[in-house]
């Protein structure tokens, strides 16, 4: 009984030390924030368009602009983020993202209640011109949430995780998981509310949520700044030798590299605030520092030394083979309903925890660099199901067909083909009031193997797509410097966008269904290629020891050894 009561403190003590850690106080703050961005992202789609009499144009106005603002900003956001104190930036990116937000939803509100009214006045320019605001705003709000997500998530959590590279691998699995599942649940939330309320109610819950966790937000952000003294003291752009120092180095460093080889001060080379010689001075030298910034974070990025590495993530943002849109459309001409998707969502949701799951199973057994081999590998074999599913049974796949035809009727001004009717682009079709021709229903789906095996393949695949982004992410975290952390996040978000941007377009070339398996096998071809990236950065890094046993002992004699020059 007496050495009981001390275990019995000592487990409690533990339990409440937990609750009250750093750690912890991060997952409550980006769970809170995530929730929020889940539940905004759903929702203002679905607002813009029941405001536009349900078109998908402000809808695309609305992609279209995040994505380019993303593209073009992405360095400079990174930037700020390194160049000013870590609080600041946080409490800053927190309370513009929180306030947008806030104030949209009180403008859709407004549009709402008063929608009649205003097409009335001034021929209907107000209404457009709250369009624009709501766009725009809500633009503010996104890019304030890639400043939040870079600050957070690419530079705290490193702080926050020390000099132990097994507690960041862990941070980042629970930052991942948590992403997961506010993905599901949240939209969930908020669509039943629209759904048993109204576009006005909901409106007004994101914006009373926004306030509230906003408060509790900056209260978390404070508490881990306090609990954690190095958030204080932020690197400005020191000596090599002294600003990397490998997380772990004895467990980790598999590049066989020195913290000093890894990576370089290089915004220095190119510092975006210094002026060109000859540069006019004034307006026109401050006009200029955001291309200057621009320009000097994407050749940092480019002269990193896991440049291969994060392009290898960026190609696999260039796919259709994912739980989008464009996806679930193409699963509805495929003869499968709402309720049938839903569950598959949720079987990709359980895979992608698992693929977090498995990430710090096997960068404990095998390391961090042979990690994303592993993880890249699996999720290549998985997507081989979905290039087989193009010439299973039940596939519309038809190279006779144009998959440009769609566009070229809509261009023509022709009347519409039958098949048009059921391919995606239908859904873009802004000539609602002209009845359709005459035409004959397609057949009915004579096998569902086609559409099984490329559902069966994506979801497979979403073990090897979220281990392999960890291990991306963390080799970022571990190999950029802290100074350039920021931007070097920043651009990276920026090829992320830029390939997402094309493979939109792509869509938008090939719209029909007899054409999606041509995108499917264009989609794993760029996989393929991003895979071919990792293994050439990995294969420079390792060398033949990519392809050694991975028991632990062996695994620690790599790690002693020498680096591998190729």
């Amino acid at each position: 009984m007496e050495t009981a009561a001390p275990k019995k403190a000592t487990c409690t003590e533990s339990i409440r030390h937990f609750f009250t850690s750093a750690k912890f106080l991060i997952y409550m703050g980006h769970a809170l924030s995530t929730w929020g961005d889940r539940m905004w992202n759903f929702a203002v789609a679905v607002f813009l368009v029941e405001l536009y009499g349900n078109s998908l144009l402000l809808t695309a106005v609305y992609g279209l602009v995040v994505a380019g603002s993303v593209l073009l900003l992405g360095a400079n956001i990174g930037n700020w983020v390194d160049r000013n104190p870590r609080l600041k930036v946080a409490q800053t990116s927190l309370l513009v993202q929180n306030s947008c937000v806030i104030t949209c939803g009180v403008l859709l509100m407004l549009v709402f209640h008063f929608k009649a009214q205003l097409v009335e006045l001034y021929n209907g320019w107000i209404l457009t011109v709250c369009y624009i605001l709501v766009i725009s705003i809500a633009n503010v709000a996104n890019l304030a949430s890639t400043a939040t997500s870079i600050t957070i998530q690419r530079d705290w959590v490193v702080v926050v995780a020390g000099q132990d590279s097994s507690s960041l691998a862990d941070m980042n699995a629970t930052v991942r998981i948590i992403d997961q599942l506010t993905n599901i649940l949240a939209p969930m939330l908020v669509g039943q509310i629209m759904a048993f309320g109204s576009h006005f109610v909901g409106c007004g819950f994101i914006s009373g949520w926004n306030l509230a966790s906003m408060c509790v937000e900056y209260g978390l952000l404070w508490k881990v700044y306090q609990k954690t003294p190095a958030l204080a003291l932020k690197a400005g752009h020191k000596e090599p030798q002294h600003e990397l120092k490998q997380l772990s180095p004895h467990k980790d460093c598999e590049n066989g590299q020195s913290p000093e080889e890894s990576s370089q001060p290089l915004m220095d080379a190119v510092a975006p605030g210094a002026a060109e010689p000859g540069e006019a001075a004034g307006c026109c030298g401050a006009a200029s520092q955001p291309l200057r910034t621009f320009r000097a974070g994407w050749v940092a990025y480019y002269k990193q030394d896991i440049f291969l590495a994060g392009m290898s993530l960026a190609f696999l943002y260039m796919t259709v083979l994912g739980f989008d849109c464009i996806t679930t459309g193409y699963a509805y001409t495929q003869g499968l309903n709402g309720s049938i998707l839903s569950l598959l969502m949720g079987a990709s949701a359980i895979s992608g925890i698992c693929g977090t799951v498995a990430f710090t199973w096997i960068r404990k057994k095998c390391g961090l660099i042979r990690t994303g081999f592993i993880s890249g590998t699996a999720q290549l074999c998985c997507l081989l199901l979905c290039v087989f599913s193009v010439f299973a049974p039940g596939s519309p796949f038809d190279l006779s067909v144009s998959p440009f035809q769609d566009l070229y009727t809509h261009l023509m001004g022709e009347q519409s083909l039958p098949e048009a009717e059921h391919s995606l682009g239908a859904a873009f079709s802004t000539n609602a009031t002209t009845p359709p021709p005459p035409a004959h229903e397609p057949p009915p789906l004579q096998s569902y193997m086609s559409v099984s095996l490329l559902f069966a393949g994506v979801i497979a695949a979403r073990v090897g797509l979220w281990s392999f982004d960890l291990t991306v992410t963390q080799l970022i975290q571990e190999n950029v410097i802290e100074s350039e952390r920021g931007v070097i996040n920043g651009v990276q978000n920026s090829m992320n966008y830029l390939l997402d941007l094309l493979h939109f377009i792509m869509v938008i070339l090939a719209p029909n269904p007899e054409a999606f398996g041509l995108l499917v096998i264009i989609s794993v071809s760029f996989v393929a290629m991003g895979h071919a990236m990792y293994f050439r950065f990995a294969f420079k890094s390792l060398g033949s020891r990519l392809f050694l046993c991975c028991s632990p002992e062996q695994k620690a004699e790599t790690d002693a050894s020498p680096p591998t020059t190729v």
